[in-house]
C-alpha cells in the first residue's frame, strides 16, 4: 500500500480533529492508552482479509451486504438476552434476503464496540442546567451529574467489547445460527400475523430443502468466503464495527501484523490493522480531507465505511476516495449514503457518476435511517416506517438508472425487549401500524430512534421480494411504488 507522506498511527495527532474529547485528566488518560496498547486484539488480520474479500463480491453483484445493530451501544445492554435477540434479529432478517435474493449475505453488526457518538454540540440544556453532551458510555455518563469525560471508561469499552464479541462466537459456534432451527430466532417475538406466516412459509419451504439435501448427502458445504471451509448449514461469518470516532483508543489497538498468506503475493509483509473491529467507519461529521480522522483511516488494512451525505461535492468524494484507497484495492471501501427521502434525488446520481467516472472500485449501500430523523408532537425522536421506506426503493431506483447497483443497506434496529416481551415502540408505522401516541410505551433508546423486532422484518421482506421479483424477471426496479406492493399501503400510513 502506498503512503505518502508517511503514515503512522499516530500521525493523525498532526491533524485537526473533530468531535475531539476534552480529558481533564491527561495523565490518566495516556495510562490507559498504555495499558489498551498491551491488551490482546478484539479480531485478527485473517478475519479481517476474509471480510475484504467478501465484500469484493458484494461489489461484484455476488453477495449482499447488511449491516445493521444499534445506534450505540450501552455499558447496561450487554447481557445474554440483548445480544442474543440482536444476533437472531440479524439472522432472521439474512434468511429472508437470502430466500428472496438467493445471494450469500455478508453480516456486519454494529455491536462489541460501537459506544461513542458524535455530537452537534459540546453542551446540552437539561432543565435549568448547561452540560457537558452525552457522548457515549465510552466517554461519559447520561446522568447529568457524571458528564466528565473519563479515560477508565475506554477501558470499560474494551473490556464490555470483548466480552460481547466472545458471546457472539460462542452463539455462533454452537449451533444458534443453524438453519435446522431459525424458529429459535425470531418467532417467539413477532407479533404481527402476516410477518409470522410469511416467515413460518420461508421456515418450511427451508426444511424441505434441507430434508432433501440430508437425504442426498449433500447437508453441507463449502461456504463462500475465501480460504473457509465451515458448513454453510451450522455456522455464519459475523464481522464487528463501529464508527472510528475516538482516535486516541483506536490507535491503541492498531497493531503491525504479517499479512496473512493467502492474500499477500510479498514474503513476510506486514501491515497495519485495526483490531478493535473487522469494519470501521467515518461519519459524516468527521470526513475532513485534512482532519484527523482521514489521516488515520488512509493507514489501516481494515476495509473501512464512508457516510456520504447531502454535504458531499463530487470532487471532494473522489478525493476522499483518491487518499483512503490510492490503490484502489477491490473490498476496501464501502459507501454508505445517507441523505433523507426528500434529498436522494438530487444528490445520489451525481455521486454515482463521479465515482464510476473516478474507476474507484466501491460497495454502495443505503443508510435509509440518519437522514429521516424527526421529533414527534410529543418530543420524542422518531423515524417514520415509510420515510425510511422511500429512501431506500428511490436508492434502489436510481442505481439502476445509473448502469448500478445497490449491494447492501445499513439499518438501526433492534431485538430488544422489555420484561413482558413487547418490542420497542420508538419508530412510527410498519404493518403493526405505530402511532405518535404509542411511542412513549416502550421508547427505551439514549440516542436515536431504531426499528424494532417487526419493524426490521418489514424491511426484510420488502427488499426480499424486489430482489425475487428481479431475479424471475418480473420487474426492473424502475418504479419505487410498483418495487414493493405487499406492505406498502401500511409503509405510507
Amino acid at each position: 500500500m502506498s503512503l505518502e507522506p508517511t503514515w503512522s498511527p499516530s500521525s493523525w495527532t498532526s491533524k485537526p480533529v473533530a468531535q475531539d474529547v476534552e480529558y481533564p485528566d491527561r495523565q490518566q488518560l495516556s495510562k490507559v492508552l498504555s495499558k489498551l496498547g498491551t491488551l490482546p486484539p478484539l479480531v485478527t488480520p485473517s478475519e479481517i482479509e476474509r471480510l475484504r474479500y467478501q465484500l469484493s463480491l458484494v461489489q461484484r453483484n455476488e453477495a449482499f451486504l447488511l449491516h445493521a445493530g444499534d445506534c450505540a451501544e450501552s455499558f447496561d445492554a450487554c447481557t445474554n438476552e440483548n445480544i442474543s435477540a440482536k444476533i437472531g434479529l440479524i439472522l432472521s432478517f439474512s434468511l429472508i434476503l437470502i430466500w428472496g435474493a438467493r445471494l450469500p449475505i455478508v453480516r456486519i453488526g454494529r455491536i462489541a464496540g460501537q459506544y461513542a457518538k458524535p455530537r452537534s454540540s459540546k453542551t446540552e440544556k437539561v432543565g435549568d442546567r448547561e452540560v457537558l453532551s452525552f457522548r457515549g458510555d465510552n466517554v461519559n455518563g447520561l446522568d447529568i451529574d457524571d458528564r466528565t469525560p473519563d479515560p477508565e471508561r475506554l477501558l470499560r469499552a474494551y473490556f464490555h467489547s470483548a466480552t460481547t464479541l466472545n458471546y457472539v462466537r460462542g452463539l455462533l459456534t454452537s449451533g444458534f445460527a443453524s438453519l435446522h432451527q431459525p424458529r429459535d430466532w425470531s418467532l417467539s417475538h413477532v407479533r404481527s400475523p402476516s410477518l409470522r406466516n410469511e416467515f413460518e412459509n420461508i421456515v418450511e419451504g427451508l426444511t424441505d430443502a434441507l430434508d432433501f439435501s440430508r437425504t442426498i448427502g449433500q447437508d453441507s458445504g463449502a461456504s463462500f468466503e475465501h480460504g473457509g471451509a465451515r458448513s454453510t448449514v451450522g455456522e455464519v461469518d459475523f464481522y464487528t464495527s463501529h464508527e472510528g470516532l475516538m482516535l486516541d483508543y483506536e490507535q491503541a489497538l492498531t497493531r503491525e501484523c504479517p499479512v496473512p498468506k493467502s492474500v499477500s503475493s510479498i514474503l513476510d509483509e506486514k501491515a497495519y490493522y485495526n483490531t478493535s473491529a473487522h469494519f470501521l467507519w467515518i461519519g459524516d461529521r468527521t470526513r475532513q480531507l485534512d482532519g484527523g480522522h482521514v489521516e488515520y483511516f488512509r493507514g489501516i488494512k481494515n476495509p473501512i465505511g464512508i457516510k456520504v451525505g447531502p454535504s458531499m461535492k463530487d470532487d471532494e468524494l473522489v478525493r476522499l476516495l483518491d487518499i483512503v484507497n490510492p490503490d484502489k484495492v477491490s473490498g476496501k471501501v464501502t459507501l454508505i449514503t445517507r441523505y433523507g427521502a426528500g434529498k436522494v434525488e438530487n444528490y445520489l446520481p451525481a455521486h454515482i457518476k463521479a465515482v464510476k467516472l473516478s474507476q474507484h472500485p466501491v460497495v454502495w449501500i443505503c443508510d435509509p435511517m440518519h437522514g429521516n430523523t424527526l421529533t414527534s408532537s410529543t418530543g420524542l425522536k422518531t423515524r417514520h416506517f415509510h420515510t425510511i421506506i422511500d429512501e431506500l426503493t428511490s436508492c434502489i431506483r436510481i442505481h439502476s438508472e445509473c448502469d448500478s447497483r445497490l449491494g447492501g443497506v445499513s439499518l438501526e434496529f433492534t431485538g430488544e425487549l422489555n420484561d413482558e416481551g413487547f418490542s420497542v415502540t420508538e419508530c412510527l408505522g410498519g404493518s403493526m401500524e405505530l402511532s405518535e401516541e404509542q411511542l412513549g410505551l416502550r421508547y427505551q433508546s439514549f440516542c436515536d430512534p431504531r426499528l424494532n423486532f417487526e419493524q426490521s422484518l418489514d424491511v426484510a421482506f420488502l427488499i426480499s421480494k424486489h430482489y425475487k421479483d428481479e431475479r424471475r424477471g418480473k420487474q426492473k426496479g424502475t418504479e419505487k411504488d410498483v418495487l414493493f406492493t405487499e406492505l406498502s399501503g401500511k409503509a405510507s400510513k
